[in-house]
């Protein structure tokens, strides 16, 4: 059936034909189609409530579960294919399942919106997300470690301003990441928590005059709540505004992750290299390799945070209760969600296939002002106010850069001239691998400090030796 001449699931009031520019318009099945098995699980828990509830019966209810089994058969299968002349998925399906059961079909839509059952879909396709979601983070949280405990000796500079700050383990920057990687986990659990609740119901926007069951859908389907309101119902899209909002931030720290690791595949940086089946070359350069996956993460957090902000922007003047306008939420949801799961995947791969440079992070380590602090803190020890102790080193790095040598390379009557606590046992905390040592403070890098968090996370993550 063609879509001039095809029934509309709207359609009895209409005496015109649609005009076809504003059916291909209006058409959502090139976006929606992504929604095909959740309309499905949906509509066998409707069509078994209303079986249930003698609103239809019984045995109507079973030739109707029976052919929408049969449709979730061929979308499992991968047979099921999208008929880009449907006005969107819930009409395709429809149509498809009065082929197969005749015109009982006609009986599913009872005391059933399009506007509650988009909810539904979106919310279910949203739960399956999340726990897709959640789990490739959690794979990019294993790569991540893994690569720290296979380098937990190596000592890299950390940075402020991307200038050398203070030495620290490459272990305990990654696992930077890792806390990084949690909180979004964390965020999309409790996201978890708007997202399961069930719509179905609310019908158009005020209910039904039908003894309808909710609370026997909602055990079907896994929501552990009802929307007690049926406007909100079938109007909010908190639920996937958060979503989009968790992967927003997700998108902000896998951007700024692949934004070290470009700067460390750099020569001028040389603290890692990357195998070449993750790296691209130059069309006129013939020496290039570039961490082109790495640029497209970087570059495709702006897709994301510019669609949390479309979202936004459209969600912000609609009133109650159901608009169109809410047809492009899934658009912005099927993008962030698609994206942000092929980033996690792309990048867990390629975390494997990264090593360290040892001879150029030895060379980044030469600048001894780095361990700066450290003399601070001697001085401290010894009774030095912290803003005089943090003004005599200032002063010795200031000789030293004077002179155009290492604070190591002055002499003892150079640092006892700023400060009498000076002595040979200061001196010899210009050493990074000193200094990453005494930095024990729960949180530090310290060695033990960064074993042990490791250790938390190989049990956290559930990861085998």
């Amino acid at each position: 059936m063609g879509r001039a001449t095809r029934s509309k699931l709207w359609g009895g009031r209409f005496t015109t034909r649609t005009d076809p520019l504003v059916e291909r318009f209006t058409s959502s099945i090139g976006v929606d189609y992504r929604l095909a098995r959740y309309d499905v699980e949906g509509s066998i828990a409707h069509a078994k409530m209303l079986g249930r509830c003698r609103i239809i019966p019984q045995a109507d209810s079973r030739r109707l579960v029976g052919g929408l089994s049969r449709i979730l058969r061929e979308i499992d299968q991968g047979r099921w294919r999208v008929d880009p002349s449907a006005e969107d998925i819930h009409t395709q399906i429809q149509e498809t399942l009065e082929r197969l059961v005749g015109s009982v079909a006609r009986k599913l839509h009872t005391a059933r919106s399009r506007n509650d059952q988009v909810s539904l879909d979106l919310r279910l396709y949203c739960r399956v997300a999340v726990g897709e979601l959640s789990e490739g983070i959690r794979q990019v949280q294993r790569s991540l470690a893994r690569f720290a405990e296979s380098n937990q000796k190596v000592i890299i500079p950390g940075y402020t301003h991307l200038q050398r700050a203070q030495p620290v383990l490459l272990a305990h920057h990654l696992l930077a990441y890792v806390e990084m990687l949690q909180r979004d986990a964390d965020r999309l659990a409790d996201a978890r928590a708007r997202i399961d609740v069930l719509p179905l119901g609310a019908g158009a926007l005020a209910g039904t005059s039908l003894p309808i069951d909710r609370r026997y859908v909602a055990k079907l389907l896994g929501f552990p709540r009802i929307a007690e309101n049926s406007m909100d119902a079938v109007s909010d899209r908190d639920f996937a505004l958060e979503l989009v909002s968790v992967l927003a931030n997700l998108a902000v720290h896998l951007s700024r992750l692949s934004e070290d690791l470009i700067l460390w595949l750099s020569e001028e940086f040389g603290i890692l290299t990357l195998a070449e089946a993750f790296a691209t070359g130059s069309s006129l350069m013939p020496q290039k390799k570039n961490p082109d996956v790495l640029e497209l993460i970087r570059g495709q957090a702006g897709l994301v945070l510019g669609g949390l902000s479309g979202f936004l922007t459209m969600m912000k003047g609609l009133p109650l209760s159901y608009n169109r306008d809410l047809q492009w939420d899934k658009r912005f949801v099927f993008d962030t969600v698609e994206a942000s799961h092929d980033a996690l995947e792309v990048l867990e791969r390629l975390l494997r296939h990264v090593r360290v440079r040892a001879s150029s992070v030895e060379r980044l380590l030469e600048t001894d002002a780095m361990c700066a602090t450290d003399l601070a803190e001697y001085l401290v020890q010894r009774g030095v106010a912290f803003r005089d102790a943090h003004d005599a080193v200032g002063k010795v790095v200031a000789e030293a850069e004077r002179r155009g040598l290492r604070l190591r390379a002055l002499p003892l009557t150079v640092f006892k001239r700023y400060s009498a606590h000076f002595d040979a046992e200061a001196l010899a905390l210009l050493e990074p691998r000193r200094s990453v040592a005494r930095k024990r403070s729960l949180g530090g890098t310290a060695p033990a400090r960064v074993r042990g968090a490791l250790a938390r996370w190989r049990r956290r993550l559930g990861m085998k030796r």
